[in-house]
């Protein structure tokens, strides 16, 4: 049987997922052989100083066989891949495995204790299981557990380990939010296809957006001061905070301040575009040359 976890042990009050290991599952789940009800993989990520907070950044699948009898993992390829993602990314470690099944059985029991193992686990820190539905007639259901052991017998080891829940939730980056929104506009079209816009219609579409935020917020704050919606005290600490966080600036300079920068971002771009054709004209010439 594995061994206990010390108490001392901080455990995970919060869990951080990145949209690229969700992504990484998601494709396991579309690659998985017919008539397997679930696979599973390794989560690597980072571990706060204090063990209170882990961040899910990458995952890779991990073959296995699963029946109504027992459970077969190829734990060398565990081990050879997680070397290799080690080598590539230093500062991710093991932090869990996932499976593409919202149920927990002895199964799972059995695959929590070897991620949580001594030797080749995340001891002393619990590992975290992560459990995603991901029916295409459904939303993506995600949730996220730690393990406690309960039991003591070595033959009992299946009935050993308690799943506690513990609270996820998905972070990602300004950058990751583009290609997000993105992937997500495809939503609505048959053939599940989108075309990648230009920067211009980007900023486009992020004015609107802004513009259509504004102009929700106005017709909530109008409303509450009409005293047709109900006021959240929570809501106007959210709206004050932001408000004075935006720079007082009058709206002639910032006109002036908004055409100076997109004069230097055009002189940019005017001596990219000539430094460009500089190369080209000086490898024409180089080609005439030899030639010649």
């Amino acid at each position: 049987m594995m061994t206990a976890q010390a108490s001392s042990t901080p455990t995970p009050l919060n869990i951080i997922i990145h949209p690229q290991s969700l992504f990484s599952i998601l494709d396991h789940t579309l690659r998985r052989n017919e008539g397997q009800e679930r696979v599973i993989g390794t989560l690597l990520g980072t571990r706060s100083d204090d063990g209170t907070e882990i961040e899910i950044r990458s995952a890779f699948a991990v073959p296995h066989i699963e029946s109504a009898a027992q459970v077969e993992i190829d734990m060398e390829y565990h081990k050879t891949m997680y070397n290799l993602y080690h080598k590539a990314n230093p500062k991710e470690i093991l932090v869990g495995w996932y499976a593409t099944s919202l149920e927990l059985n002895a199964f799972s029991a059995l695959i929590q204790n070897f991620y949580s193992s001594v030797s080749d686990g995340t001891y002393p820190y619990p590992a975290v299981h992560l459990t995603m539905q991901a029916n295409p007639s459904s939303d993506i259901s995600i949730r996220t557990y730690i393990s406690t052991n309960v039991g003591v017998l070595p033959d009992k080891v299946s009935e050993s380990c308690l799943f506690v829940p513990v609270p996820n939730e998905l972070r990602y980056s300004e950058s990751e939010r583009s290609g997000l929104e993105l992937i997500a506009s495809a939503k609505n079209s048959e053939s599940r296809d989108t075309t990648i816009i230009s920067d211009i219609a980007s900023l486009e579409r992020s004015i609107e957006e802004v513009l259509t935020m504004l102009d929700r917020v106005s017709a909530y704050v109008s409303s509450v001061q009409d005293g047709t919606s109900p006021a959240n005290v929570a809501i106007g600490k959210f709206l004050l905070a932001n408000l004075s966080l935006a720079p007082k600036v009058d709206a002639d300079d910032l006109e002036k301040l908004f055409n100076s920068h997109l004069q230097d971002i055009l002189l940019v771009v005017y001596l990219s575009n000539t430094i460009k054709t500089q190369m080209e004209l000086f490898n024409g010439l180089k080609r005439t040359a030899v030639i010649s």
